[in-house]
């Protein structure tokens, strides 16, 4: 198998408010996306992201809709520095998004906060000094 990740799908409970979010709020680009449609894909930089009803992706995966709390699973985003991440979190913040922990020194050596979008899915905002991921 490649070694890539083609899209990461979101299984949502209110598709509206998670595209207002993701649109309007943070400015992804929408592709082939019409008002009404039951699945969104959003184009971004090496990958895509697509919000799809919770219950329809649970079907299609035939696993339960049962769940909560922690996933294990929090996507990232990188910016090449610190003002960047101070940035990136804030518009999230301002669109919608909670903060779960403010941007900070961290233990690896870089600088990196956590928000979680409108229906809770984590996301890293991160300053990787040693590596560039942006």
């Amino acid at each position: 198998m490649k070694p890539k990740i083609s899209l990461i799908t979101f299984g949502v409970r209110d598709l509206p408010r998670m595209v207002a979010f993701y649109r309007d709020g943070l400015g992804f680009p929408t592709h082939n996306y019409a008002e009404g449609d039951d699945m969104v894909m959003f184009r971004l930089e090496g990958t895509w992201l697509g919000l799809f009803p919770r219950e329809e992706l649970a079907k299609d995966a035939t696993v339960s809709t049962e769940g909560s709390g922690f996933g294990g699973v929090a996507l990232a985003h990188n910016a090449p520095s610190k003002e960047g991440v101070d940035r990136a979190f804030a518009e999230a913040v301002a669109a919608g998004a909670t903060a779960v922990k403010q941007p900070q020194d961290v233990f690896w050596g870089g600088y990196s906060g956590y928000f979680a979008d409108p229906e809770g899915n984590l996301w890293e905002v991160a300053f990787n000094p040693f590596t560039d991921l942006t």
